[in-house]
């Protein structure tokens, strides 16, 4: 072949390629510019939260009436947990699982209100993906312990009431410690689960939360990938991870109001209903608000409705449970007097 041939036809050859990418790159410049867009990871960064209210004023009215109920529910909180670690006659088993109740209480408002008070300082409604990501794991992980524990105090209450002769063989410290350790795997997975599952998501478009946390519903708008998966995934496992225990509740309790209106005392009746009145209205405060979250997802027009009940998962329901415990036991209003004025249990 001719020297000049071969040029001419090397140079048609290298141009039809560079025409190829040309024509490439401008009608999918997405995919040769961000070779990542096609999978898993993310193109969006951070997410910005919008909060509660948008006004500057009714931002601080939300500052100090948010940063007072974080000191009003820590300081409860941490006022039962000293009352029974230190009154020797709160070292039973549903005291207990009373001090890591309040525990949790303290970890689940923290997981979301400081840095939402972080933000109205600072007037910067942004939080990093990672962040926000795990926001979400220790959320779910405090909220699935919460559901196992007053699953754990249900069955406590079922064998004092139920099953007196047998409360201390079978409530033992060591049973305690199973059923707590065994909570905290359940919350893990589930966390974990969850977690994991949104991080398959791809978010490119819009990244403005309407909340003041990130929860699932609420990325689940902004995903501009399909959500059917983890949707059908959040049901399943609610299904198991909450209504399993709920169902056990449930059925304690059935058994514990049978035994009591055996009781031919009317003081014994008093008595034994009001060892259980403060957990039922903890247990319907707390599944009540979970399940009007999470089992309607796919509702745009329930924005406002989320935020409401965000507050009451994240702060309401912390900050009543000392006030319900303390308020109905007089066991624990006693130690807590006693902490305060500096005095020791006779006991």
């Amino acid at each position: 072949m001719p020297p000049r041939l071969h040029i001419w036809q090397s140079s048609l050859s290298w141009l039809g390629i560079r025409t190829t990418w040309e024509a490439l790159r401008t009608t999918h410049p997405q995919e040769l510019m961000e070779p990542e867009a096609g999978t898993n990871r993310t193109a969006v960064a951070e997410f910005i939260l919008l909060g509660l209210v948008q006004t500057e004023e009714m931002q601080s009215v939300v500052f100090v009436l948010f940063l007072f109920a974080y000191l009003v529910t820590v300081g409860g909180n941490l006022s039962i947990l000293a009352a029974v670690l230190v009154e020797p006659k709160l070292h039973t088993p549903m005291y207990f699982f009373l001090g890591n109740l309040s525990v949790l209480d303290v970890g689940c408002i923290t997981v979301t209100v400081p840095a939402m008070l972080g933000r109205l300082l600072s007037h910067k409604c942004t939080i990093s993906y990672d962040a926000c990501l795990s926001q979400l794991f220790f959320f779910h992980l405090l909220a699935g312990m919460d559901c196992f524990l007053l699953t754990a105090m249900a069955y406590d209450r079922f064998l004092a009431i139920c099953r007196p002769l047998t409360y201390s063989t079978r409530m033992s410290q060591t049973v305690q410690r199973m059923l707590v350790a065994a909570s905290w795997a359940c919350a893990f997975t589930n966390a974990l689960t969850h977690t994991v599952a949104i991080s398959t998501l791809n978010f490119c478009g819009p990244n403005e939360v309407n909340h003041f946390y990130c929860d699932l519903p609420q990325l689940f708008r902004l995903s501009c990938s399909s959500t059917q998966f983890n949707e059908l995934l959040l049901f399943a496992v609610g299904f198991i991870m909450a209504g399993a225990p709920l169902v056990l509740i449930i059925t304690s309790y059935s058994h514990v109001a049978a035994a009591v209106l055996r009781i031919r005392s009317v003081e014994g009746r008093k008595k034994a209903f009001s060892t259980c009145g403060a957990h039922l209205t903890v247990v319907c405060l707390f599944y009540g608000t979970g399940i009007f979250n999470y089992m309607r997802l796919g509702s745009e027009e329930a924005s406002d409705k989320d935020k409401g009940v965000g507050v009451f998962n994240t702060v309401i329901n912390p900050m009543l449970n000392p006030l319900i415990y303390s308020l109905r036991n007089p066991d624990v209003q006693g130690a807590l007097w006693r902490i305060f004025l500096g005095r020791r249990s006779l006991t």
